[in-house]
């Protein structure tokens, strides 16, 4: 029960309180990009909860058990690099075989999974914070379902702002950004409450 809780207060922590678009501004390429539709935004932000809970199961395993034994810690970057990439085309491949849809709309944006600062610096705050594989799994799911809240709401919006009469001068990205910003002020307001 103790761990369920655990659990379930790092979930909420990470993906309300300390959302890594809203609050530590990571993943902002595909969060303004792809929250054009819904539908989208669901699918972009479900293979980024795939490729955020595998990569950090794999760097995690990868550091404790050869960066960090080798001392080969300044290899990291580099190394979970190359293992979010992998992933990435592991997860595109599968994408464009079983859902072609999806594959289609997610277009650019699905390769640019593998440099989204998001992916990586889950993997790297995690092993910089020298988190057991509980503790990352939670701050990576925690984090990866955060993200799909805040690109899944922020499609919402765009959408309901698509059909308004919008001033001239707020059209397009200004009106996008001022949402966010809207967004993210609510987000905060979650630091008040205590767990």
């Amino acid at each position: 029960m103790k761990y369920l809780t655990g659990f379930i207060l790092g979930l909420i922590n990470f993906a309300l309180l300390d959302n890594v678009v809203l609050s530590r501004f990571l993943g902002l390429c595909p969060f303004l990009g792809v929250s054009k539709k819904t539908q989208t935004a669901a699918g972009m932000g479900t293979a980024v909860v795939v490729v955020i809970t595998l990569s950090s199961a794999i760097t995690y395993l990868i550091n404790t058990f050869i960066l960090i034994p080798l001392d080969l810690v300044y290899m990291r970057t580099i190394a979970f690099i190359l293992i979010i990439a992998a992933l990435v085309q592991t997860v595109e491949i599968i994408l464009k075989k079983k859902i072609p849809a999806l594959y289609k709309a997610l277009g650019v944006y699905l390769p640019l999974i593998t440099t989204n600062c998001a992916v990586l610096g889950v993997a790297i705050d995690s092993a910089q914070k020298g988190y057991g594989f509980f503790d990352t799994m939670v701050f990576s799911i925690g984090t990866a379902v955060g993200f799909l809240i805040s690109i899944v709401l922020m499609a919402g919006i765009r959408e309901r702002i698509e059909y308004n009469k919008i001033p001239k001068a707020f059209r397009g990205m200004p009106i996008v950004l001022l949402a966010a910003g809207l967004m993210a002020i609510a987000f905060f307001g979650f630091k008040g409450v205590s767990f």
